[in-house]
């Protein structure tokens, strides 16, 4: 026997007879939403109130085999065995599935004793052979496990139907697997608001947002995307360096915050200004993807193949800086505009190599046909490089400790804030010509600082144990100390 849970959609149940047994039955397919005909002479009490409440209609005549037209189901339950079998042998000959309540093995189903609690429907099946146990079995159930069974049941729901909706079938199981691995107390007391996420509107940053709100699909939160053109965006065609604004990526996103148009926002942490504003909070930094940079090119094997006067394609103050120290005999010029128009540029042949994030090369699974990572010694990234940063409305505290509790990567954090604590002494902005990269191993932080200054390079390196983020800030305030 195989157990299985059928929807009525708007198809009718036919029950042939009039007493107890049919009594029963109807109200169960009145449960399941089944539109019911009740085909007999004359029914018991329990019938007549159902008729006369309208919930079911009743035919006061003996059966006709032309009562099973457009039916879906029929339910055979007079006190004639051949009744029930002529039931049973007219609903097979029109292709209705039949019960049979004298004889539970000449028909195709019977109907389980149930309990709902809330969205949840518990079933025990006798197979028809003790349906009064079935039924107090069922109702035992249903009093040990309680209404959170149910809350749980809906909120599980909730967001299965969310993340088909939001995320490509390779990114589904995993979340749905760990909601499933959840306490039922920990479903029944999932939040049922959805959050709205402030995302820049490129491919790679769709790509970062999205993968915060998986992080948080895994907990149960849904999340909404709210596409902004930032400045930097919108003025592509210009170094950052020259638009006239700071936080060219950040502003129009705080914006979002502070309008309560989005709950958080989610930037490449090496966007972010060293210092936020009071009323904006960073409350989760997640795991770092490789922060290196990356030797792009179409022709030519790795940056020490260039020849002289070869074009590379840097619009970042901090790269240009460093790699003219390493080549100052090739040419550097500005390039802007998302990573896939940078590659196409490099294609169409506009530079002889450009050097991009290996960050965001990974997250968008594309690359050149040269890619080679420079050793972090060699080319120092940017503050925050590889990491995503998650920020809030610092007063909104339990968002700020949900996303907090479940995005943040404690590794990553301490490196990242260390980065920041050495930029914001040097009261420098995310686009100054200054490399610091933090690495954590063993229970301590080496932490690198590179700054350009006239025309050479200012280089120092600083190590010690590291137990938390106060420590962590301070040693990134002694680097930029020893560097300045």
């Amino acid at each position: 026997m195989l157990p299985i849970s059928l929807r009525p959609n708007g198809r009718r149940a036919i029950i042939v007879g009039a007493g107890e047994v049919a009594a029963r039955k109807a109200e169960a397919l009145l449960a399941a939403g089944f539109p019911i005909l009740v085909v007999a002479p004359e029914i018991v009490p329990r019938l007549e109130l159902l008729v006369a409440q309208g919930r079911i209609s009743h035919a006061a005549r003996a059966y006709d085999s032309g009562d099973l037209s457009h039916a879906a189901l029929a339910i055979a339950a007079t006190n004639s065995r051949d009744v029930n079998a002529r039931v049973v042998a007219d609903a097979r000959a029109r292709g209705v599935l039949v019960s049979d309540a004298s004889d539970a093995a000449r028909g195709d189903f019977t109907i389980p004793a149930t309990q709902r609690i809330g969205d949840l429907t518990i079933n025990v099946d006798s197979g028809g052979g003790a349906p009064g146990l079935a039924a107090r079995i069922a109702r035992e159930l249903a009093q040990h496990l309680g209404t959170e069974y149910g809350e749980a049941a809906a909120n599980f729901a909730r967001i299965r139907g969310y993340v088909k909706d939001a995320f490509p079938a390779d990114e589904r199981s995993d979340i749905l697997e760990e909601l499933n691995r959840k306490t039922i107390g920990e479903l029944a007391a999932m939040q049922s608001a959805t959050l709205v996420c402030a995302t820049r509107r490129s491919p790679l940053a769709t790509i970062q947002s999205r993968a915060i709100a998986a992080l948080l699909a895994r907990h149960g939160i849904a999340t909404t995307m709210l596409p902004i053109t930032t400045h930097g965006d919108a003025h592509r065609e210009k170094p950052i360096d020259e638009l006239g604004e700071v936080n060219v990526f950040v502003k129009e996103l705080e914006r979002a915050l502070r309008d309560k148009r989005a709950d958080y926002a989610v930037h490449s942490c090496k966007d972010l200004p060293s210092t936020l504003s009071d009323d904006i909070s960073l409350c989760a930094v997640g795991a770092r993807e490789d922060p290196r940079d990356a030797f792009c090119s179409e022709r030519f094997h790795s940056f020490e193949s260039l020849p002289a006067n070869a074009v590379v394609g840097t619009s970042s103050p901090r790269r240009r800086e460093q790699l003219a120290a390493l080549r100052p005999d090739v040419r550097y010029e500005s390039i802007r505009g998302n990573v896939d128009t940078r590659l196409k540029k490099l294609v169409e042949g506009e530079y002889d190599a450009i050097v991009l994030a290996m960050a965001g090369l990974k997250r968008l699974r594309v690359r050149a046909t040269h890619t080679v990572p420079f050793p972090i010694d060699a080319l120092v990234p940017a503050v925050g490089q590889g990491a995503l940063a998650v920020t809030a409305r610092a007063q909104d505290e339990w968002l700020r400790a949900t996303i907090g509790s479940v995005v943040n990567d404690a590794a990553s954090e301490l490196c990242v804030q260390c980065e920041r604590s050495a930029l914001s002494q040097l009261r420098a902005g995310c686009s100054a010509p200054i490399g610091i990269h933090a690495e954590l191993r063993d229970g301590r932080i080496r932490v690198t600082l590179v700054a350009a200054r006239d025309g050479t390079l200012r280089r120092c390196a600083l190590e010690a144990p590291i137990a938390g983020i106060a420590e962590a800030q301070a040693l990134g305030r002694r680097v930029a100390e020893e560097a300045a």
